[in-house]
């Protein structure tokens, strides 16, 4: 009996070859940014570019899904999870990285049936590294099986976050100090590649041991959740509660006790969700 997923997932990888193909290409000539919600929050011509090839491509194959895009909810779509089959893709996961030449920049695509993940893609397009995790059946990069570091220790652990410009002085505060926090456990230290979908793919590994991060999407997440899930590693909520794809937060980690020592240890700040019209 054909699995229908399996064949939506194969479609997913050669659709993200594409786009990262596209990207690449883009990087060889002038980039024309945008500003969004903020001056650091860009797009480019490419991200809109390169989501509507992997959109119109999944479409025409599969008319009934349904899609949750950056930049379409961008452009006003609405960002709702349902239990329909749902594509959830940043074309550019990066586009900072991107705008600068900054070599982690991926694709991500992650496939929703009833709200829970079946698969993951993350296409790190400029190190030609294509992630991929199917529910059930182990996460690989470029067709080798890959797991997690198994780092028990926190004291041993190499920690990824990302920092950057907060509108809301208090939540800026509340994100220098939990950097703080963290580097004081100790840890080995702390890095931001700039991409949360190539940073879970880190995790999912071996080359880091956690990654934590506020104020994220769901298309920056979707992909990379289920490569670190099927990789052995654990991702949770902040609090230290399960995992929830619209919540704009998680813990990704290389086991549980380290997922939770960084739960316990930072301080929450205030995102919204997804699914909801709250920042």
């Amino acid at each position: 009996m054909s699995d229908p997923w399996q064949e939506c997932m194969d479609h997913c990888v050669l659709v993200a070859k594409q786009a990262g193909k596209m990207i690449r290409e883009a990087l060889q000539k002038d980039i024309a940014v945008m500003q969004k919600s903020s001056p650091v929050d860009l797009v480019t011509e490419t991200d809109q570019r390169v989501e509507q090839l992997i959109i119109s491509s999944i479409k025409e194959r599969y008319p009934t899904h349904s899609f949750i895009g950056e930049e379409s909810v961008a452009a006003g779509a609405p960002s709702l999870l349902t239990d329909d089959p749902t594509w959830i893709i940043d074309p550019i996961d990066g586009t900072t990285n991107f705008v600068h030449r900054f070599p982690f920049v991926s694709v991500s695509i992650g496939f929703t049936v009833k709200k829970e993940i079946e698969f993951g893609i993350v296409y790190s397009c400029i190190e030609d590294k294509m992630y991929t995790a199917r529910r059930g059946k182990g996460a690989f990069c470029n067709g080798v099986p890959i797991q997690v570091s198994g780092q028990e220790d926190i004291n041993q652990s190499l920690v990824l976050t990302e920092m950057g410009f907060k509108k809301d002085p208090e939540h800026f505060k509340t994100m220098m100090a939990n950097i703080r926090t963290i580097l004081t456990i100790p840890v080995h230290g702390i890095r931001s590649p700039g991409s949360a979908a190539v940073n879970m793919c880190l995790v999912a590994c071996g080359s880091a041991d956690a990654y934590y991060h506020m104020g994220i999407h769901c298309w920056d997440m979707a992909g990379g959740a289920a490569v670190v899930t099927e990789a052995g590693g654990v991702v949770m909520d902040i609090s230290g509660g399960p995992f929830d794809l619209m919540s704009r937060r998680l813990i990704a980690a290389s086991s549980r006790a380290i997922a939770e020592r960084i739960a316990k240890e930072i301080t929450e700040f205030h995102v919204g969700r997804d699914d909801t019209d709250g920042e």
